[in-house]
């Protein structure tokens, strides 16, 4: 008896001793574009350090609104908060860090078509537009001379969810297509004027890969992964350009950033040779005065650590790393959090 007793209290001591130390690991949610990569720094970061990070790929628009109310400590998102979403947040100024760079693709699935697909601005944006419906048509003809392109109706898949992989996408429409720009613009969440919804980039690599005559939008990740077709999209030089890490880095290398830059930045369709015009940064948002410091301590160090040791891993999984130059500029900005001491 007196070994049971002994036995339930050192299970109680124990508990008592573990939970607080479970309570500082850390929670986000938000972007599905970056989730590859935040995946792998995740598991490496909780090997290197013991911290544990339970992130939930929601798409962007969750994200942001989980970090607004709280509810995480940090959020994740592949479009820059406006003005009046970081007016509503409850815990006061929030903080951009961009992580890495990455391209979104325009993913097809045409049997018949042997070679890589080529489009431009206007005239993907006719097709979710809905005003260029089948692969025939003359002006997809027009821009793949020789290809064979079937008769066949276009389906369009996009995204149903709130999303930062939508926001960079509708960006490049708006920035190649005036109708687009007019009418739905660009949005983390737009009104589609025709095709299927899709959750996630997984939902709509899915359904591109069963749907023969579809055509959607996913993170250059999932396209790989999923083994999917992706088109060369022209660029802002004329060049059809295939999204690749080079690519990526050509678009990133046109952007100019002021000093005091909070890096809620475009650089869809960049100007410079080899740049891939639909490419991004994604950005992981932070309070600068969280409500626990000692989450938000170690949030930031974990943003410490992915900026130098993550970022080795990124062109492995199919993503840009930072500049350096930025990398070190974001190192810096990292001391003005309140939870950057030690």
């Amino acid at each position: 008896m007196k070994l049971f007793i002994r036995a339930i209290l050192a299970t109680v001591l124990t508990t008592a001793l573990v939970a607080p130390a479970a309570a500082q690991d850390i929670t986000g949610a938000g972007a599905t574009f970056p989730y590859p990569i935040y995946s792998r720094w995740f598991s490496d970061y909780a090997k290197a350090t013991g911290v544990k990070i339970n992130y939930q790929p929601i798409g962007s628009g969750g994200g942001i609104r989980q970090l607004s109310e709280q509810t995480v400590d940090f959020g994740a998102t592949d479009a820059p908060m406006s003005d009046a979403e970081l007016a509503k947040a409850k815990g006061g100024e929030v903080l951009h860090i961009p992580t890495v760079l990455g391209a979104v693709v325009v993913t097809y699935n045409i049997p018949e078509l042997k070679r890589p697909l080529r489009l431009d601005g206007p005239t993907l944006a006719s097709i979710f537009l809905g005003k260029v419906t089948r692969w025939s048509d003359p002006r997809i003809a027009a821009l793949n001379p020789g290809a064979h392109l079937p008769a066949s109706d276009i389906l369009v898949v996009h995204r149903s969810d709130g999303s930062g992989t939508s926001f960079v996408f509708t960006d490049y429409l708006s920035s190649a297509s005036s109708d687009w720009a007019a009418k739905p613009g660009r949005g983390k969440d737009v009104q589609w004027p025709v095709g299927l919804g899709g959750k996630g980039n997984e939902g709509v690599a899915g359904q591109v890969k069963q749907l023969p005559g579809s055509i959607g939008y996913v993170e250059l990740a999932y396209a790989k992964q999923n083994k999917l077709a992706y088109a060369d999209i022209r660029n802002a030089a004329g060049q059809y350009v295939t999204p690749t890490i080079a690519a990526v880095t050509a678009a990133a290398a046109a952007a100019r950033l002021p000093a005091n830059t909070d890096y809620r930045v475009s650089i869809v369709n960049a100007a410079g040779k080899g740049a891939y015009p639909i490419s991004s940064f994604t950005w992981l948002l932070v309070y600068r005065h969280p409500a626990d410091e000692s989450k938000g301590r170690k949030v930031t160090d974990f943003v410490r650590w992915a900026l130098v040791e993550g970022e080795k891993s990124a062109a492995a999984l199919d993503y840009a790393p930072l500049p350096p130059a930025m990398a070190k500029q974001l190192l810096r900005s990292l001391g003005t959090t309140a939870a950057a001491g030690r």
